[in-house]
């Protein structure tokens, strides 16, 4: 069985398998600032008392602060009904993008499974969780009762074997869009594995998990490991509760006749990926587009906007400067990284260099605010869409990268790994 398989087993209590339809509970149900209102729309004609007010959690995230009077009565039929229900878990105060917060506040476990009014959602696959995104009117569902239904989804077996110090894990997810397709993964969950992915820290392999459903994946899942439990720890779950973790582990059972297919790719003389306007499978190799002149670059988002990865971007901009015929914004995805990157220094690092520093957040990468593009504009983003428009500019174009591509691009005002 695949992990997405035995995952949804567990939960309903039998062996599934693909092509299945099964209904399952929710372990945790998680809305933000744009799909709460409409959620509770749904939920209000189906009952008027949530299933859980402990397994719901509720992000401020894509328009933090707000920036229109929509958006701030969006925050307002929010927090009535935080309010009204007792919601014990809420994040309303730039704390973060809803992806990020998850798991830093210890909500995300092994063997779960996760609701999520956010297409994204599938980041957490990362933990071995199966975190799928539904609509607002499932979020209704879920949020009165506590379950769904799905079909239980084929599954596209990705192995990444060698090493390469270059090659980051943006760099396997764009090299994996380009083999996999923009719809080759419909409706399937992703499985990754082989040394490279086992290599990852939890903050790359939640990278490659944050972009399945950029191939139209359900799901992207990686096997529960020691540097999984170490996460955990360090967001606060028990050892009590680790070490039952540990106990109950799901393990892959790699046997070709489990997928739809397997696709295999080595990372040794890869070099570092671009995807071009206007799908994250237009991949080509950073030589392929070096030179394209940018008048934006965006560092941040859910797939790129952690502590490593400012870390990364602050390395290649200390002591340099900003072009002057480019902007580059810089957005934290969590107060705890915004923390971590004011102690270590980083946001010295970016101010000095000409950058603008803004509030936690999904910022520019949903095109609402904070960086949206004018026409004509080309953007390098480590954001994980670059449809048109994605930006907030159907006559702009939108490249994506690694924080390392990013940042080095922004001092020499054009796309380059030198």
């Amino acid at each position: 069985m695949t992990l997405a398989e035995k995952i949804i087993s567990k939960n309903v209590g039998k062996n599934v398998y693909a092509g299945d339809s099964v209904e399952i509970d929710v372990d945790i149900a998680m809305t933000h600032d744009g799909t709460t209102p409409l959620t509770v729309k749904a939920f209000e004609q189906i009952s008027d008392k949530v299933w859980d007010n402990e397994k719901i959690v509720i992000i401020f995230d894509h328009n933090i602060p707000a920036n229109t009077s929509k958006a701030a009565n969006m925050q307002v039929i929010t927090r009535e009904f935080i309010k009204k229900h007792g919601i014990k878990n809420y994040y309303l105060d730039g704390e973060g993008i809803c992806h990020q917060v998850l798991p830093e506040k210890g909500h995300v476990k092994p063997n779960m499974i996760i609701a999520g009014a956010d297409s994204h959602t599938c980041t957490h696959g990362a933990f071995g969780a199966f975190a799928t995104g539904f609509g607002a009117t499932d979020m209704g569902f879920v949020y009165a009762t506590g379950k769904t239904w799905l079909r239980v989804p084929e599954t596209i077996r990705v192995n990444v074997t060698g090493e390469n110090e270059n090659i980051s894990g943006k760099d396997i997810i764009l090299k994996t869009c380009k083999e996999v397709g923009r719809s080759g993964a419909t409706y399937m969950s992703l499985e990754y594995g082989g040394n490279a992915v086992q290599n990852l820290e939890m903050n790359e392999r939640m990278v490659l998990s944050n972009m399945a459903i950029e191939m139209g994946g359900k799901a992207g899942i990686i096997e529960a490991d020691d540097t999984t439990y170490k996460y955990l720890e360090n967001a606060g779950v028990s050892r009590e509760e680790i070490l039952n973790l540990k106990k109950n582990k799901i393990t892959v059972n790699e046997s070709e006749e489990n997928y739809y297919k397997t696709i295999e790719f080595d990372i040794t003389d890869m070099e570092e990926q671009i995807a071009c306007p206007h799908n994250p499978d237009n991949v080509k190799g950073v030589s392929e587009v070096s030179g394209t002149e940018l008048d934006q670059v965006f560092i941040g988002s859910c797939t790129n906007g952690r502590l490593n990865d400012l870390r990364i971007a602050a390395k290649y901009l200390k002591g340099k400067k900003v072009n002057e015929n480019t902007r580059l914004i810089v957005i934290p995805a969590s107060k705890s990284i915004f923390a971590g990157a004011l102690k270590e220094g980083l946001i010295d690092i970016f101010v000095e260099s000409g950058a603008l520093i803004c509030t936690p957040g999904c910022g520019p990468c949903l095109g609402a605010h904070q960086g949206v593009l004018g026409d004509g504009e080309v953007c390098l983003a480590t954001t994980n869409r670059n449809f048109k428009g994605r930006m907030g500019n159907t006559k702009a174009e939108v490249y994506l990268s690694s924080p390392k591509i990013a940042a080095k691009s922004a001092v020499k005002g054009y796309i380059t790994n030198e």
